[in-house]
């Protein structure tokens, strides 16, 4: 890290920021690396007001944490419940106590990566897997049937895991940035091919759009593996996420709401808890601010929140998400949603440590963060689906989500 003066009139201040943001805030300001001759003083004036501006717009976006907090306080749709929120903390202290709340519970799936140091080339390529299925890890729904695109049985998210199960047994080397970063559409296309044959995965233009940006960065910049973006981190979560959303621009979930830049994030961030989580916290998945990292705020979670009691909709936007209306992205009511399901589980979170450290002391809190609660609620959730099923959800074709 270093700090970066900034001129402003009539004064200078300094800011904290890493090599890398100078570099781009040199850039987007177009500020010359060296000072030259031909570098005028009216040259020098417009591109400190440029900068000033692009570290203004910076100052401003919210973390996700912080977004949260913002988007509930001016929220107009929805209200947040004390009583359910103590609930899910009693629900999240259990599941931790009977040992069904683990990090372990990641790598355990038969779909995923199970890294070991012992095959080090395999310890590599899970970091790989990871980034293409999180870069890919949106929208499996179709409007007329939420669950018609399936691939070996699996449906959503596990679905995705399946094809690219699939394609690496049929030996398409469909991790490597070099093959997807050119790859064409008809390829894609029959990599996620569906069980029926004919329903297709949504947004796959958008897919084959997102590879080829993220596998192009890949290349050019971290030698081809995402294991060298996790470890120019340096053991941080907070600055792997800002290198993912910096580099990545398809990883960019964020939203103009009540006068604020806000952040959600959720591909993003559930990149970072993915490594974490199946590297088990541990060498290459080890982040000492892994805390800092908040729920993944989808369409689905919200149906557990408020089965909890925590979260409540507005008459006006109960009914409205019964109409099956699909919402643009940005849209208030779907920020506030996913804004409120940030809050609540950073709420419970908060509790749930609380209650650990008084009662249960006995209990590591090392592994006890956002990412686990939210896992655990994304499986509680398909669990009990027939008992949550009529509890409606917001819709959105997006690719953050």
């Amino acid at each position: 890290m270093c700090y970066f003066r900034v001129a402003t009139q009539p004064t200078l201040f300094w800011r904290v920021c890493s090599p890398d943001s100078v570099a781009r805030l040199r850039s987007f300001a177009n500020l010359p690396k060296k000072p030259n001759a031909c570098y005028s003083a009216k040259s020098r004036d417009i591109s400190i007001k440029n900068l000033n501006k692009i570290v203004e717009m910076s100052s401003s976006k919210l973390s996700p944490r912080e977004s949260g907090t913002y988007i509930v306080e001016h929220a107009k749709h929805i209200r947040i419940l004390p009583a359910g929120i103590e609930k899910l903390t009693q629900e999240i202290v259990k599941g931790l106590i009977e040992k069904r709340i683990a990090v372990e519970n990641f790598s355990q799936h038969e779909l995923h990566p199970n890294p070991t140091p012992k095959q080090p080339e395999e310890y590599s390529k899970a970091a790989d897997w990871v980034f293409v299925l999180d870069t890919l890890n949106f929208c499996f729904w179709t409007p007329d049937n939420y669950t018609k695109y399936k691939v070996d049985g699996y449906t959503g998210y596990f679905a995705l895991c399946a094809a690219v199960k699939r394609a690496i047994k049929e030996g398409v080397d469909v991790i490597n940035p070099k093959f997807y970063s050119e790859i064409d559409l008809k390829t894609l296309e029959n990599i996620f091919r569906s069980d029926d044959g004919e329903t297709v995965i949504p947004l796959l233009q958008k897919r084959l759009e997102s590879l080829h940006e993220v596998g192009k960065v890949l290349i050019d910049r971290y030698g081809g593996s995402f294991e060298n973006v996790i470890k120019k981190a340096e053991k941080s979560a907070v600055h792997l996420l800002e290198l993912v959303v910096d580099e990545f621009p398809c990883f960019r979930d964020e939203a103009e709401f009540a006068g604020k830049r806000v952040s959600i994030l959720k591909r993003a961030q559930i990149l970072v808890g993915d490594v974490w989580s199946c590297y088990r916290g541990q060498g290459l998945g080890y982040f000492s601010d892994i805390d800092q990292i908040t729920m993944f705020a989808d369409y689905r979670i919200p149906q557990v929140l408020v089965h909890f009691g925590s979260l409540e909709y507005t008459s006006e936007l109960l009914e409205f998400l019964k109409t099956d209306t699909i919402l643009e992205n940005g849209d208030p009511r779907e920020v506030e949603i996913r804004g409120a399901s940030i809050y609540i589980i950073e709420q419970v979170r908060d509790a749930v440590v609380k209650v650990l450290k008084e009662q249960h002391p006995e209990i590591s809190l090392d592994n006890v963060n956002s990412i686990v609660i939210d896992q655990y609620l994304w499986d509680y959730r398909r669990r009990h689906n027939a008992d949550l099923e009529h509890i409606p959800f917001h819709k959105v074709l997006s690719i953050y989500y």
